[in-house]
């Protein structure tokens, strides 16, 4: 719930990172947002924050964003501790300021976690994930037409658990969330989107166990189950996909001719 009632605009100050590279040291640096319209997203409000630093010559703050509709993945940071903020399901770029009180203090950093090497400021390099994806994430097989795969009798359950872990819009809240800093969630829904279905299936083993390679390879972590990357999700990809994808693993080892 918000305070804000009857006010149409609030005052901010922000502690925002910034580091003008990835050999660069960063810091904290502070700003004042004000007048904010309650109705603005959050990147809308970095947005006449960075127009004010540009009209004082300086350097406005790098942060990545794309659709502004929450289903590209291109936006995250972590504000106040919480990737994406604290509101449930909800990605940076559809996050709306009512949702804070005027004269707050507001924490703004970049993803922490050595496989999202910071480029600038709010910026991350997350071409770790694109990465696990070539080693993997995708048929290869002629699966046919879309009149063929229509074809194809799929239970419903089965239906939906490959459409909920299809959700996953790749922006790393699991790897920011998780003390770790692990890509199980990530890979987890990848690997479950394709394996519950019959187009998956023939290159399951083979999937699952170059996925996790790579994601060891990149120097991710490994989960141990603190569901921080469930409860940061925007899109609420369940960890019953990680359960999914260590069975899948353990399977792959024991018949699959990858070594």
């Amino acid at each position: 719930m918000t305070s804000n009632t009857g006010k149409s605009a609030i005052n901010l100050k922000l502690k925002v990172w910034r580091q003008k590279g990835p050999d660069q040291k960063g810091r904290f640096e502070t700003y004042h947002a004000n007048n904010i319209s309650i109705d603005m997203s959050f990147l809308e409000m970095i947005d006449v924050v960075n127009e004010q630093i540009t009209l004082d010559k300086k350097d406005p703050i790098a942060f990545d964003h794309d659709c502004r509709e929450g289903i590209c993945g291109m936006c995250g940071s972590v504000v106040n501790g919480r990737p994406h903020g604290a509101e449930k399901a909800t990605t940076l770029c559809q996050l709306h300021m009512r949702h804070f009180s005027d004269g707050d203090t507001i924490v703004i950093e970049p993803w922490r976690s050595r496989a999202f090497p910071v480029i600038k400021d709010l910026v991350v390099d997350r071409s770790a994930f694109d990465k696990i994806i070539q080693a993997g994430g995708f048929i290869s097989i002629n699966t046919g037409g879309a009149q063929d795969a229509n074809a194809i009798p799929i239970p419903q359950e089965t239906t939906e658990k490959a459409m909920d872990a299809s959700a996953c819009i790749g922006c790393g809240a699991c790897v920011a969330a998780c003390p770790n800093a692990s890509a199980m969630l990530f890979i987890g829904a990848k690997v479950s989107h394709l394996a519950l279905l019959p187009q998956g299936k023939p290159e399951a083993a083979s999937r699952a166990l170059a996925m996790v390679r790579k994601m060891d390879e990149l120097c991710f972590g490994n989960c141990t189950n603190e569901t921080e990357c469930e409860a940061e999700c925007p899109k609420e990809i369940s960890i019953s996909n990680i359960a999914r994808l260590n069975r899948e693993f353990i399977k792959a080892g024991f018949f699959s001719s990858v070594k």
